[in-house]
């Protein structure tokens, strides 16, 4: 398979965000095998005095490169952080033994089982818990000065698969990391969408586990596609969210009478009013119609398990009048509410 990289006229271009510890450690990973990573630092334009500045940031696509060219030249996907090469293509195999899941979970917990025949120095694992899931890292070799670098790519990589595979953003709870925060922990907000805890027990990324029902959307035309520039998984982040209207959905059930401005219901999910449309658009949805939606459900609900008057009625799903509901009604379900009751009651 050909893999494409970044043009030259790419690698600098775009904000230099990428801590120069990450291309220190590559460096590592080809002294550890007697071999000088002068070309790879040539080809992705980083002068070797740059790895000599703690404070220095490389670009995604210088990152991309350097790595690209590493993976090949010491024939090791793992970069050298395990006991053993993992060659050329691993990573692009445990996608492939993952693709045919039916489910976000299954895909998962293929992966963490099947990472375990390229290496047991560390171990992945998928847990679930109170509506979260948890893929935590079990360490059984020592990764040295590799560690936080061996860590860190091997979770944004899963992570990253994660999102492509179900081809929504997976926004996290948490990220967290068994080292004290480094002098970049800044550049792990770019990373990982979330919150980011350092000197934990062990490292793990959470989420919702709603996400783990979401179906796997991709086919092999579309890993062929990807695998030919895979890196980018580790810095792409998703904008579309999956289970946004899911989450609109039960904020609006919670109140169905509430006025749920875009304000509130943005603010509310952390969002811009501005990317709360457009995502619900991406889904084929509105925020009017979710909101008519959960107004009409309770309004049903109300209808046919109480025996409140229509006006009341009216007022508790957030109509002014008994008359403007009555109508709305007529629009959602072809019959007026005091009909609708009736023939509910008849049933």
């Amino acid at each position: 398979m050909k893999i494409l990289a970044p043009s030259p006229a790419e690698l600098t271009r775009g904000r230099a965000a990428t801590p120069i510890a990450f291309i220190r450690a590559i460096a590592a990973g080809y002294r550890l095998r007697g071999m000088d990573p002068a070309s790879a630092l040539a080809q992705a334009q980083i002068p070797p005095a740059l790895l000599d500045d703690p404070d220095a940031r490389v670009t995604a696509a210088q990152m991309e490169l350097m790595s690209g060219v590493a993976m090949q030249e010491l024939d090791d996907e793992a970069l050298g952080w395990f006991s053993r090469r993992l060659p050329w293509g691993s990573y692009g195999m445990l996608c492939r033994a993952s693709l045919g899941s039916p489910t976000l979970e299954v895909a998962l917990k293929r992966w963490c089982r099947h990472h375990r025949l390229l290496t047991e120095d560390i171990v992945f694992a998928l847990a679930q818990r109170g509506g979260t899931a948890t893929i935590h890292v079990t360490e059984h070799a020592a990764l040295g000065e590799l560690r936080e670098f061996c860590l860190v790519s091997t979770l944004r990589y899963l992570l990253g698969y994660a999102c492509w595979v179900v081809d929504s953003r997976i926004a996290l709870i948490e990220a967290a990391f068994p080292f004290p925060a480094p002098a970049h922990a800044d550049a792990y907000a770019y990373l990982f969408a979330g919150p980011a805890r350092f000197s934990a027990e062990s490292a793990s990324i959470a989420f919702d586990a709603r996400y783990l029902a979401l179906p796997v959307r991709r086919d092999e035309k579309a890993l062929q596609t990807m695998l030919q520039r895979a890196l980018p998984l580790t810095v792409l982040q998703y904008r579309r969210d999956r289970l946004l209207v899911h989450s609109v959905t039960q904020l609006l059930a919670a109140n169905p009478g509430a006025a749920h401005t875009a304000e509130d219901v943005a603010a509310h999910l952390n969002l811009s009013v501005r990317t709360l449309h457009r995502q619900l658009k991406e889904e084929g949805v509105s925020l009017q119609r979710l909101k008519n939606e959960a107004r009409r459900e309770h309004a049903i609900r109300l209808l046919l398990q109480s025996g409140k008057p229509v006006k009341q009625i009216a007022a508790a799903v957030g109509f002014d009048s008994e008359k403007s509901f009555a109508r709305a009604f007529r629009e959602w379900t072809g019959v007026a509410p005091s009909g609708f009751r009736t023939k509910g009651e008849g049933l």
